[in-house]
């Protein structure tokens, strides 16, 4: 958060992203700095090992992560997907802020609904997700300040705070091509059930975590099975 900060001719805030200045606006999530590990664990999975990669991220929010990916893989093409007109208008103007609207695709759908006809089943390199993780419970009460300033579809996880994760994690092999990778953030302690969703699948390889500065387990990444 204390990465915010006002520039431009018009003052519209502007918040720095693994390098990226990105628009911020009322109604769409503040990126974190647990997202930055996200962003850096994703950047190391393939860079300099997949030539013309194909990157999907999903629940994109501001374009934070597609824009700071774009940035770091001149030659990667991007979608970036989200549910609400808020995040979509905001992520194409970010697109277009960085200058990779050509690459950067923003489309609005729920989960991978919006790529239905986009024809990348079985072709994606890497998907990457920073989704809700809090559960409603947790949002009713002492999560609650949270929704002060951004929406509730942000935090939003369901009642264990995994409902999206689970969708994720069984649409994502559809669209990943044997071999691609799928990177996602989760809350804390909430590591044991992202492994357990993921072996559920029986369609990825054994889970691998990205700590945080505390050592917490933060960000988990798979690759898709070849033979599936």
């Amino acid at each position: 958060m204390g990465k915010a900060r006002v520039e431009g001719r018009s003052g519209a805030p502007l918040h720095r992203f693994m390098g990226v200045d990105l628009e911020l606006a009322p109604g769409v999530l503040v990126p974190r700095e647990e997202t930055e590990l996200l962003g850096r664990t994703s950047l190391g999975l393939i860079e300099g090992r997949v030539e013309n990669p194909l990157v999907i991220d999903m629940c994109c929010g501001s374009g934070n992560l597609a824009l700071a990916l774009a940035a770091h893989l001149p030659k990667a093409r991007l979608w970036a997907c989200d549910l609400t007109d808020e995040t979509v208008s905001l992520a194409r103007r970010n697109a277009a802020r960085c200058e990779v609207s050509d690459r950067v695709s923003v489309i609005q759908g729920d989960l991978f609904g919006g790529l239905s006809n986009q024809d990348l089943e079985s072709k994606i390199d890497l998907i990457v997700c920073n989704p809700p993780y809090i559960s409603t419970q947790r949002l009713e009460g002492d999560s609650a300040h949270l929704l002060d300033n951004e929406p509730r579809e942000a935090f939003d996880g369901g009642p264990y705070g995994i409902s999206i994760h689970q969708r994720l994690v069984r649409d994502a092999l559809a669209f990943l091509k044997p071999g691609g990778w799928l990177a996602f953030e989760f809350g804390e302690g909430q590591h044991r059930q992202a492994a357990a969703l993921l072996a559920r699948t029986r369609g990825y390889e054994p889970a691998a975590f990205a700590e945080d500065a505390a050592g917490l387990p933060r960000v988990a990444f798979v690759q898709k099975r070849p033979d599936v």
